[in-house]
């Protein structure tokens, strides 16, 4: 994270840089600051306003590894200047407090108070100064913690699904640390989030890291994934994305599934202070939808399907400069995500060629469009295949619309909403769908999802065990 002098990113109007200052001068004029931020709170706030599951989440999320503090708290505490508490600790006993943390803190528990009305912030700052300075971390209330996850998403520039940000449903389970206690509590997330099919977003939060420890890490990208055998010849058979993850399951004592391309991997994790290990999904916390089409019989000897649920947990939920790197998230998909990517990628499961095949259609040259005609209808089978099974999806063009209503939701509230043009605009029919004829800001904001390089690391099975 960037010295305080040069932040720009997050809430930048929320917190008044005096405040960094030594002495408690500058503390004494924080009321009077608070009661006028209040009073322009609207202003204050112009800082906060994929590939799978990019629905609800844009799972592809930018790399920002500057961004977030990765574990903030966890690195090596100097003693404290005077930064605006007039709590001073015992300069012969000096606490451990991370300079990078105190500003993040503050900039999000004024965030927090001004957005929901909780009047003057003073006191919560002097107990999370008080808290930082003792121990180098502070512990969010579960209201901040809701309010926190809920903004990361309504922040996240690549997700088109954001106009359901207030209802994520969050679930405090950072009491948890043991590998097999999170290994349940994900199994117990994915039954919530399917609901039989009526998807809701959920996010579980885990321990986060602090001075004293690591917290836990989920190692699979999402919490199901597809197996990718390879086969001697070279051949993967599955998801080609995964074949890095499937060695390392098997490493880890995995014995492997039934060798089809929808074998479902187990959950990798890793526990505070311990070594990754497997632990096996139970069928009944996956739901899938088998894809089959409206038109073509032949369709169902594809044997395709897949997961109803996309679960990202590679993802650190940063929060006020806390980073809880195990917190999987849920929306629910939109069909391209399936049909236009996961289906349909050449290093995914590359499906194109044999659809137009049994379509008939002409593929010795591109200009015959074989592979948009075959893309279309691939998607169409997605569609009709979630909707025959009475399970939440939505489609591109309902979903641009959407992601207007919430442009001009969060304009009405004086917020401004970033986003990612590239992603936004959907993997098919770009131009058909309002948002490609856009442009936007693309400014970063905090709270934030942030993609760590370890976590994909350790999401592609080269990250040492």
């Amino acid at each position: 994270m960037p010295d305080t002098p040069q932040r720009t990113d997050g809430p930048a109007g929320w917190l008044d840089r005096a405040e960094a200052r030594d002495g408690a001068a500058a503390w004494d004029g924080a009321e009077a600051r608070n009661r006028a931020q209040a009073r322009d709170v609207g202003a204050a706030r112009d800082g906060v306003a994929s590939g799978d599951g990019a629905i609800a989440w844009g799972g592809g999320f930018q790399e920002r590894h500057d961004r977030c503090p990765e574990g903030a708290a966890r690195r090596q505490p100097s003693a404290p200047a005077g930064i605006g508490h007039p709590r001073r600790p015992n300069p012969r006993n000096p606490a451990p407090c991370t300079p990078e943390l105190w500003p993040a803190a503050s900039d999000f528990i004024r965030a927090h108070h001004a957005e929901e009305r909780l009047g003057d912030p003073t006191p919560r700052l002097a107990e999370a100064y008080a808290e930082i300075a003792e121990t180098g971390t502070y512990r969010h209330t579960e209201r901040e913690l809701t309010f926190g996850a809920r903004v990361a998403w309504r922040n996240a520039n690549r997700c088109i699904g954001r106009l359901y940000w207030n209802s994520l449903h969050v679930r405090d389970r950072r009491h948890l640390t043991a590998a097999e206690d999170i290994a349940a509590a994900c199994t117990d997330h994915l039954r919530g989030a399917s609901q039989g099919g009526r998807i809701r977003p959920l996010i579980t939060v885990f321990a986060p890291d602090a001075p004293d420890r690591p917290g836990p890490r989920i190692w699979n990208e999402q919490l199901i994934r597809y197996a990718g055998y390879v086969q001697r010849d070279g051949r993967v058979v599955g998801d080609p994305r995964n074949e890095g993850l499937t060695a390392l399951a098997r490493r880890l004592g995995w014995r492997g599934g039934d060798g089809t391309p929808f074998d479902v991997l187990p959950l990798i994790v890793q526990g505070t202070d311990d070594k990754p290990r497997c632990f096996d999904l139970p069928p009944d916390a996956v739901l899938e939808v088998p894809i089959e089409h409206e038109d073509h019989d032949w369709w169902a000897g594809l044997r395709l399907r897949w997961h109803a649920v996309p679960a990202l947990s590679t993802m650190c939920l940063e929060i006020g400069g806390i980073c809880y790197q195990a917190a999987p998230f849920n929306g629910w998909y939109m069909g391209t995500e399936i049909g236009a990517r996961n289906l349909a990628d050449t290093d995914r499961y590359d499906l194109l060629p044999r659809i137009a095949e049994r379509l008939g259609l002409d593929t010795t040259s591109d200009r015959s469009l074989w592979k948009d005609r075959a893309l279309v209808e691939l998607n169409r089978a997605v569609l009709y295949s979630f909707d025959r099974a009475g399970v939440t999806v939505t489609d591109h063009h309902t979903e641009s619309r959407r992601f207007l209503t919430h442009l001009d939701r969060e304009e009405r509230k004086g917020r401004t909403v970033g986003a990612d043009w590239s992603w936004i605009v959907p993997p098919i029919s770009g131009s058909a769908t309002p948002v490609f004829h856009r442009t936007y800001d693309t400014t970063e904001r905090t709270p934030a999802y942030v993609q760590h390089p370890e976590a994909l690391a350790r999401a592609s099975g080269d990250f040492l065990v």
